[in-house]
């Protein structure tokens, strides 16, 4: 720090945007507050950077919720080059293309869920059976059909990339994804219902391959032949690990934010900190940067509000 900064005020205004109040909270020296605002500074950078491939990473969960609106804007936008995800995102953003999710509460008695309604809890968002596994089932057997039909070997991102082409929706992600050609790639394609309906496709087709070594083979280019690199990364587990995993080689990210609820004390990659990427040389020592600690939910749209208004 070359000079101190005052802490100021933050002053609510009627009919002040989202940006206004991210502009007061970059002054406000409050905490998260603090990291929020600085956040959204690394994402409009990221985003007004023209040579910068623009990597999203999340968890499915999310994707059972309201946010789901959030990233496909951001797809819509074109703000997103690629997504590496898990495979609920898939599940999820189907299901809620064909049927409907509900709002529940944590407290609920799941025993009673199960037995009396037939239906699952996350979190606080209620799945009924046959807004899930029974309706991905009814509706991906016969797009399967039809998508290996002429060959019966695809990466997980064309595979993907096939069934959002047969979607006509526009609030889902997977078929935005195709109309703006941004590849998803779901490195545990098996971790999940569709990856099951997969499963259960190939009991019929023994011949049915998936090309995980071609979905490393885009990324790997698509990083190395990047002029800079940025990344907002969601949660941890194996998507946040492969977007920090293949820009290693390219010298790490040039602007990397991290979404995280997660503790560091105990080692693991999802609360693990960016200056830990530094050392594993995943994140360049230089990069614009930024960890907000806190729910995806609440950060994640507070941070695009302010972002899509400033570009």
């Amino acid at each position: 720090m070359d000079e101190l900064i005052e802490v100021q005020d933050i002053k609510i205004e009627k009919g002040m945007t989202v940006n206004d109040l991210m502009k007061q909270m970059s002054m406000a020296g409050g905490f998260t507050a603090q990291k929020l605002a600085d956040s959204v500074d690394v994402i409009e950078n990221m985003m007004k950077d023209k040579d910068c491939l623009k990597i999203l990473s999340f968890p499915a969960c999310i994707m059972a919720t309201g946010t789901r609106g959030v990233i496909v804007d951001m797809v819509r936008n074109g703000c997103v080059d690629l997504i590496i995800t898990t495979c609920g995102t898939l599940d999820h953003d189907l299901s809620r293309t064909w049927a409907a999710y509900y709002k529940g509460d944590f407290m609920m008695d799941d025993e009673m869920l199960r037995d009396k309604w037939e239906t699952s809890r996350l979190g606080n968002v209620l799945v009924p059976d046959k807004c899930y596994g029974v309706v991905l089932e009814d509706n991906l057997a016969p797009m399967f059909d039809e998508i290996f039909a002429e060959t019966k070997s695809l990466a997980t991102y064309e595979i993907i990339d096939a069934v959002g082409a047969r979607l006509q929706n526009e609030d889902s992600l997977l078929y935005q994804c195709h109309k703006n050609k941004v590849p998803i790639v779901v490195p545990g394609i098996t971790d999940g219902s569709f990856g099951c309906q997969l499963w259960m496709y190939y009991q019929f087709h023994r011949d049915l391959r998936i090309d995980l070594f071609k979905d490393e083979q885009m990324l790997s280019e698509m990083t190395d032949q990047a002029a800079a690199t940025g990344g907002i990364l969601i949660g941890g587990g194996i998507s946040k690990h492969h977007v920090i995993w293949w820009n290693q080689f390219r010298g790490g990210l040039d602007y990397c934010v991290y979404l995280t609820t997660a503790q560091e004390f105990d080692g693991s990659l999802s609360g693990a900190q960016i200056r830990e990427a530094v050392s594993w040389g995943k994140v360049k020592a230089d990069a614009k940067k930024m960890t907000v600690e806190g729910d995806a939910t609440i950060s994640l749209p507070i941070i695009w509000a302010a972002v899509k208004d400033r570009l």
